[in-house]
């Protein structure tokens, strides 16, 4: 099992001059850490004006400044918005390729559409439509990417003419494409479509296995028709994080920021209401959920743990909890360990207790696992494979010619419309 980070870079109000800065300088500083550390991965969200929850709207500058401070851990855009109101498609494409060249080809493509009022309404999206909008402009994207050139597209929600993605990414045909999947309909999707489920769901082990069987058995069946020029067989779930020989100071330290990424994701996009620049969530959070906190936790935090705080608690606790995901046929966990007012300085040393004195244990097992599995499954993917229709590219003597701007308007100020607006004789 191969393991993560994740980032919404979520800060809770009062906000003081510098927060922000600190809070993604510190981010840097964790990514760098955990390169050095043997983590896998570190994925970054992209947001839109969720207050407290993620200030992270730009997702590829603070990977692309996480490229330069580290050496192996993959750099995960977890997710890039891909419906053309928010990114075109062309520009997600450049987006992920010159991600992928300054990191000397270690990005991860994942993709989504959100859920949140507050995103969609503020880029005009309608919301019945939004996931066919999310699978046209996802298909269209990897063709960008894949093909030499792209030959152009119409389609209901997203059109453009031929052109030619430059510059090409190093991961070919296309870095790994991943779906954010916050239910068990959306898991079911990943695998028709070939790629790999970003679980952000909170879930037992005992889900979990009903999750992953259920994928993989999709992926197999004649159902998966891939969506991209590739297949990623993974799942990714979501743990709570906070790592501490002393159980206690792990809970202190960790689960107050998990409780509040709860309600904040609850609040944006299930149960509450926002007023721009004004709402309070974290005041809010202090009102509402902490007391209801200390009386299920006891006054300290420290109580025993529950299953969906089960990454929060000693090596002995974390071990536990991943070899119950292991044992499902989970690929990777990836721990929600910066959040609320957690403690740059206590995710460090989390960090550096988990690699310590945990993940070499799963590390171990890692290539043999990997390989059994993709030898299990090549049949399945390439039969898969050979079921996707290919958008078709035209004949060189077919594709279009486009006249420079300049040349265009000198000659149609001589002779009236360009020959390459005109209508084809016939």
């Amino acid at each position: 099992m191969k393991f993560g980070i994740f980032y919404e870079h979520q800060l809770p109000r009062p906000w003081t001059a510098g927060a922000e800065q600190k809070l993604f300088n510190d981010a840097l500083d964790q990514v760098a850490l955990a390169d050095r550390l043997g983590f896998d991965y570190a994925w970054e969200v992209e947001h839109h004006f969720l207050e407290e929850y993620s200030h992270s709207s730009a997702p590829e500058v603070f990977l692309a400044a996480c490229s330069q401070r580290t050496k192996n851990i993959r750099l995960g855009q977890g997710i890039r918005q891909v419906i053309p109101q928010y990114n075109h498609p062309a520009r997600t494409a450049e987006v992920i390729a010159t991600l992928d060249l300054v990191s000397n080809g270690r990005v991860d493509f994942g993709t989504g559409e959100s859920s949140a009022e507050l995103e969609l309404g503020g880029f005009g999206i309608p919301v019945a439509e939004k996931r066919k909008i999310y699978l046209e402009a996802t298909e269209q994207i990897c063709n960008i990417l894949a093909m030499d050139p792209y030959p152009g597209y119409k389609g209901r929600y997203f059109e453009m003419p031929c052109r030619n993605l430059v510059p090409k990414p190093v991961q070919r045909p296309h870095p790994p494409l991943w779906v954010a999947c916050s239910q068990r309909e959306t898991i079911r999707m990943a695998a028709r479509m070939g790629i790999g489920a970003l679980t952000f769901a909170f879930v037992d082990p005992l889900e979990a296995q009903s999750w992953v069987d259920e994928y993989y058995s999709i992926l197999k069946s004649d159902a998966c028709v891939p969506i991209g020029h590739a297949i990623n067989p993974n799942i990714c779930m979501v743990s709570s994080f906070s790592c501490h020989p002393d159980r206690e100071t792990a809970v202190q330290r960790g689960l107050l920021g998990f409780e509040f990424f709860g309600y904040a994701l609850g609040s944006l996009y299930g149960f509450g209401e926002h007023k721009p620049g004004r709402t309070d969530l974290w005041e809010e959070f202090n009102r509402v959920r902490v007391p209801q906190i200390q009386q299920e936790v006891g006054g300290d935090f420290a109580s025993p743990l529950t299953a969906a705080r089960g990454g929060i608690g000693t090596p002995d606790d974390l071990r536990e909890h991943l070899r119950k995901f292991e044992q499902c046929g989970v690929d990777q966990v990836t721990f929600i360990q910066q959040a609320g007012l957690n403690r740059h300085e206590h995710i460090c040393e989390s960090l550096e207790i988990f690699a310590a004195e945990v993940m070499g244990e799963f590390k171990a097992r890692e290539a043999e696992r990997q390989a059994k599995k993709m030898e299990e499954l090549a049949p399945y993917l390439e039969a898969a494979m050979a079921r996707k229709i290919a958008m078709p590219m035209p004949a060189d003597e077919d594709l279009p010619t486009f006249m420079a701007l300049g040349r265009k308007i000198t000659e149609e100020s001589r002779n009236g419309p360009s020959i390459y607006q005109r209508p084809a004789a016939g």
